[in-house]
């Protein structure tokens, strides 16, 4: 019988705007507070605002220990993966475990949604960096773009994301994803800008569809519209580039329960997971080739660039 548990550490990942990030997950497939159109993981099998302690902290640390100890040295670690982190009621423990384990800097990447809550924000104190999102900025853009939980107002999203500006004692990061036709629009981002320059980040960073979304209606904003809006947010606004790092491009081989755990969370190109995983991309290459041949993965188009992607990974839950 096969008793092999799900890795909760994944990566390092090729991250447009972390470098190489070890990626963190904390809740189950697609536990989420939203649901949103353009999500690289598809549609939110549980949609929840229910804290819970979703995996063991000890077994996260665990596989953390592993996975540090493999190499190689990520640029950040990185709280994120297959749903919310800070819906699990133990982050601010596994953020205060992970300080005393190692100096590289970590991240959290939340959709902002919870942080109306003082237990959340005060959870994420002891973290480097935050990353929160913000997509609309109306409560009918909200609706559309993120298909929040029913007890999540949008008003409540700016009051938290806010009140989390104030108290954090290191950066936020502010990312603003823009979907063409709906978000995307001179109109529509200058409302979001509004709400933005209320929360003060130190960065606002423009993102739009490069990997497969959630649903097939959703589109890219085209790159010079998307300079035209950074104007929009100020000096400290930024369209985020491709990742470019050159990556260690050895000739080790990786195994294929580890591309398996990263394209669950992540779709990848070749580049992605050659850069990423630090191996060679004729090696990427074949394992992925023998991966798909064995139906354990698929291939997606986005625009001209192909992504592999692969079955949630166990747990998921439908």
């Amino acid at each position: 019988m096969n008793t092999a548990r799900r890795t909760h550490v994944y990566g390092p990942v090729p991250s447009r705007r972390l470098g190489r990030s070890l990626g963190v997950d904390l809740v189950p497939f697609k536990t989420c507070t939203y649901d949103c159109l353009y999500c690289q993981l598809g549609r939110t099998t549980r949609k929840t605002i229910q804290r819970r302690m979703y995996v063991p902290v000890d077994e996260v640390l665990e596989d953390l220990d592993r996975a540090l100890e493999a190499g190689p040295e990520p640029d950040y670690l990185c709280l994120a993966g297959s749903g919310e982190p800070t819906l699990h009621a133990g982050i601010g423990e596994v953020i205060r475990s992970i300080k005393r384990r190692t100096g590289i800097p970590l991240a959290v990447l939340t959709n902002g949604s919870l942080l109306w809550q003082k237990e959340v924000r005060d959870s994420l104190m002891g973290a480097d960096l935050v990353l929160p999102s913000l997509d609309a900025g109306d409560r009918a853009s909200f609706q559309y773009v993120n298909r929040p939980h029913a007890g999540i107002p949008f008003e409540r999203i700016i009051e938290g994301l806010i009140a989390f500006r104030k108290s954090f004692p290191g950066p936020v990061w502010l990312e603003v994803f823009l979907i063409a036709g709906a978000t995307g629009t001179i109109l529509a981002a200058d409302r979001i800008a509004d709400q933005v320059h209320r929360i003060q980040p130190e960065r606002i960073q423009l993102n739009t569809v490069t990997r497969p979304p959630a649903e097939g209606y959703v589109f890219p904003v085209p790159v010079c519209l998307l300079e035209n809006i950074r104007s929009l947010f100020g000096r400290r606004a930024e369209v985020i580039a491709d990742f470019s790092g050159a990556g260690d491009a050895g000739p080790r081989k990786v195994p294929a329960r580890l591309i398996l755990s990263l394209l669950a969370r992540r779709p990848c190109t070749l580049e992605d997971l050659a850069e990423g995983l630090g191996v060679h991309p004729m090696e990427a290459a074949k394992r992925l080739e023998s991966l798909h041949k064995a139906g354990r993965i698929r291939i997606e188009q986005t625009g001209e660039r192909l992504f592999y992607c692969a079955p949630a990974p166990n747990g998921r839950e439908s």
